[in-house]
């Protein structure tokens, strides 16, 4: 059976990370909790590869409430000391207590947009950007896009949302199509 072709940064990778790729990568997502989880994910990404935090998905899934924002938002002190005791994350309290603060912010986003989607959806006109990547050279760390929304976020009072962080998230979640154009994911999430 021959193998299906991939983006390249995805080339000896272990199987987690193949089917993070094959199934969500690049795939449009405007669901507000699953927006939230990849900001908190990216967010712990910082400094870290992106492998370090999906193989601890579900501890940070567990960790933080299954990412139900109310909840999150609502997090204090004693939380963070516990969070900090948590061997199932990374355990920087910058990061810990930045979650919190950003599901604040993050609810106050959703009560002036109606939801969060709207609002990070809006800088692209509710419609992915389709980018065509030929080689993993040509994959920006950042855009001029992700810098005016990491600059917006930040106004509004978020951390850990510098602007390769919030490219990755545009990534993640569908903003833009970033697989390489001969990637078979490529047609398949430009059709979605």
């Amino acid at each position: 059976m021959e193998e299906k072709k991939r983006c390249q940064w995805v080339h000896n990778q272990p199987e987690l990370y193949v089917e993070y790729h094959d199934m969500e990568w690049g795939v449009p997502i405007k669901n507000d909790s699953i927006l939230f989880e990849f900001l908190v994910l990216e967010g712990a990404q910082a400094g870290l590869s992106w492998f370090t935090i999906l193989k601890r998905r579900e501890n940070y899934r567990k960790a933080f409430a299954n990412f139900n924002v109310q909840k999150v938002a609502n997090f204090n002190s004693n939380d963070v000391e516990k969070l900090m005791q948590n061997e199932g994350i990374i355990r920087n309290r910058r990061k810990i207590e930045g979650t919190i603060k950003n599901a604040q912010i993050f609810i106050n986003i959703q009560q002036e947009f109606g939801s969060f989607s709207n609002y990070i959806w809006g800088f692209v006109d509710g419609k992915p950007i389709q980018n065509r990547i030929e080689t993993i050279k040509d994959l920006p760390a950042k855009t001029e896009l992700s810098e005016k929304i990491s600059k917006d976020l930040k106004k509004r009072g978020m951390t850990f949302v510098g602007p390769t962080i919030i490219y990755a998230h545009m990534q993640a979640t569908g903003m833009v199509n970033d697989h390489e154009l001969d990637c078979f994911r490529y047609c398949e999430v430009k059709k979605l």
